[in-house]
């Protein structure tokens, strides 16, 4: 019998979700923008409030793997899972989706249910694991039905049981202007 591997460099059976060169699948919700660094292959952060969401698919229980880097130690940002068709509303991930965020201040309050791998505003993290400003950081996002788990430079840090929507899309936090956060090698599996 064949073991997986779960490592965050396995590519076998996820679905590249970034090509690194374009947003092509992808689209904004509210203002500016995210730029594609296409020497890095990476996306970045640029301007307010926003979220950028692939459109092509929503999804009930997945993996989601990516990774993230912030450029100061106070930038702002965040993952979410299984939010509806949001138009032009960014508000619509927040209210009916799930957030995982990227923030080791935990602004505004430091409290530890809003910093880098909490389900924001409903589990905190079990310790801030990220690795130091500049260096690329692994995600891992596993739901399943109404279970979903935090995977940090493979390190499990948050667990919790949902009660929202049991499908819907993926997309990424745009949360301020100065907030500069890059990700890339954005994959999912889908667990059917």
């Amino acid at each position: 019998m064949k073991r997986e591997d779960n490592s965050i460099n396995n590519k076998n059976d996820f679905t590249i979700l970034f090509d690194g060169k374009s947003l092509d699948g992808w689209k904004m919700a509210g203002k500016d923008n995210f730029t594609v660094m296409k020497n890095e292959k990476a996306l970045l952060s640029d301007g307010g409030m926003g979220l950028l969401w692939h459109t092509k698919k929503k999804y009930n229980d997945f993996i989601l793997r990516l990774e993230w880097r912030v450029l100061h130690k106070d930038d702002n940002s965040g993952v979410f899972v299984r939010f509806p068709d949001p138009g032009n509303d960014p508000q619509v991930a927040v209210n009916y989706g799930y957030e995982i965020q990227i923030d080791d201040l935990g602004k505004p309050d430091g409290d530890r249910i809003h910093k880098t791998g909490a389900i924001y505003n409903f589990a905190a993290p079990s310790k801030i694991v990220s690795k130091p400003v500049g260096q690329w950081n692994n995600l891992e996002i596993k739901v399943i039905k109404q279970n979903y788990i935090v995977i940090i430079n493979d390190q499990k840090i948050t667990e919790f049981i949902g009660s929202r929507s049991l499908d819907g899309y993926v997309g990424l936090q745009n949360h301020d202007a100065k907030s500069k956060v890059s990700f890339r090698n954005i994959r999912i599996k889908e667990m059917i």
